[in-house]
């Protein structure tokens, strides 16, 4: 089928690229001339394990090209994905300027003939019938603009009648395993009440029903839920704010562990073995972030609020959320009690491992806080130690390796669960600090082998 993709961040790039890896006819569309330059090279800017591949074999295989042109994007596909940011504002609520701007230029450009457009990027509730609103507007702004300069005939004909429906395909991909998750999903959302556009969606996304891609092809198809536009929106908004409140629930058990005497890995596994509850997202730590928690949760409780109802139970969960982050603070203040003078130095400063995203990352409201209370902050992350990244950091020396960030440390902080931090040369890193004090914001390193070594290890929880 032939596809455009309006927008290459994560959900984008990973969805144009995965489709054209599917056999599908994708262009890409960025209005960042620069980006478009790097994918047309074959170079992914962001990282992602498997996408750098994804793409050099769709560039090769002719189904994916990458432009700047809207127009050209919107006259290619009979599939238009809308994939652009829509980041939080202050208020909570999402900025929804880029998908205005694109729906109303897709309009712009929109010919003879009929499409489906896909609202990928994570919109408000009722986003749906307001973007085909403004697809409209785009239409009617292109005809006025095309009877005032005296067109008429095939031009003019060819663009009144068009025909397109709205569809809502929420994305439910992981930073650091997207590939994996586009290609072996727990399910396809897909809402329209259109079921020619529905048609359509289920055969452009076959392949991937089908487990062709899949990791395990045995499995029986993916399921597809096929709903309205309002409930596939509110389905995305329910599934990340469940999720972040499982994780909130998980490190507020922590924090009476901690008082009591429990260990909160034990207790986790105990629920967890309960099927109604399973064992997923119930690491205790220092809290999520990155792009999708934090805004989706608090979009949420906005949309609560514009209809009179006050969602005490998110809220609480973002709470427990912004109190969970500051965690680590009070058990270093706990072991070095003075932290003026004192070097602490951070394992990972992603908000989570296998992705480069900084986005509402914890080691940014720990490196505040240190600082704030006059320590010296040393840091070492796999990918941001590598990258330009680390030149838009502030407060904190970035070390190009972990014998480095150890080297003069009062105390380390597992802030990011990196595979790597399980394997390093510990016995060396003690060695090279003042005091060997691991605090584990995430309980991912070997209690045990820590000690042996002379560590001090405390844990959350724990």
């Amino acid at each position: 089928m032939r596809v455009c993709v309006i927008g290459t961040g994560y959900v984008g790039l990973v969805t144009g690229a995965c489709l054209a890896h599917t056999g599908h006819e994708v262009i890409c569309v960025d209005n960042n001339e620069e980006k478009v330059k790097t994918m047309k090279a074959g170079r992914s800017p962001i990282y992602e394990p498997g996408l750098s591949e994804i793409m050099t074999a769709a560039i090769q295989s002719g189904n994916i090209e990458f432009t700047t042109d809207l127009e050209a994007g919107v006259h290619h596909g009979d599939i238009l994905f809308i994939a652009v940011g829509t980041p939080p504002l202050p208020t909570g609520e999402s900025d929804t300027r880029y998908v205005e701007a694109v729906a109303r230029g897709i309009g712009a450009h929109l010919k003879q003939g009929y499409k489906v457009i896909v609202n990928k990027s994570t919109v408000p509730i009722g986003s749906g019938d307001w973007v085909r609103t403004i697809v409209l507007d785009g239409i009617a702004e292109r005809e006025k603009a095309l009877v005032g300069s005296g067109k008429t005939g095939e031009d003019l004909v060819n663009h009144i009648e068009v025909e397109f429906d709205v569809v809502s395909n929420p994305e439910f991909l992981r930073e650091g395993s997207a590939v994996y998750d586009t290609f072996n999903p727990d399910r396809i959302v897909l809402g329209s009440n259109s079921d020619r556009a529905l048609t359509m969606m289920q055969e452009l996304y076959a392949p991937i029903v089908n487990r062709e891609v899949a990791q395990e092809k045995d499995l029986p198809p993916v399921p597809v839920v096929m709903t309205d536009l309002c409930s596939a929106e509110m389905i995305k908004y329910a599934a990340n704010s469940f999720l972040a409140t499982k994780i909130s629930f998980i490190n507020e058990v922590a924090n009476i562990c901690d008082r009591v005497g429990a260990d909160v890995t034990q207790v986790a596994k105990g629920i967890g073995l309960d099927s109604r509850i399973g064992n997923k997202f119930l690491n205790a730590g220092i809290g999520w972030g990155g792009s999708c928690f934090p805004k989706d949760v608090s979009a949420l409780v906005h949309t609560a609020d514009d209809y009179g109802y006050d969602a005490q139970l998110l809220k609480s969960a973002v709470e427990v959320n912004q109190r969970q982050r500051l965690m680590a603070l009070e058990k270093l203040q706990h072991e070095l009690k003075i932290l003026k003078g004192k070097t602490v130095g951070l394992l990972g400063l992603t908000f989570k491992p296998d992705t480069d995203d900084m986005r509402d990352a914890p080691s940014l409201v720990l490196i505040e806080n240190l600082n704030r209370l006059g320590a010296k902050v040393k840091a070492y992350d796999p990918i941001v130690s590598q990258t330009g990244l680390r030149s838009g950091l502030s407060g904190v020396y970035v070390e190009t390796d972990p014998e480095r960030l150890a080297d003069g440390c009062d105390a380390l902080v597992l802030v990011t669960d990196w595979k790597q931090f399980a394997e390093l040369d510990y016995t060396k890193m003690a060695s090279l600090m003042h005091t060997p004090i691991m605090v584990d914001g995430r309980n991912f390193l070997d209690r045990t082998q820590l000690e042996a070594i002379g560590f001090r290890y405390v844990g959350i929880g724990r």
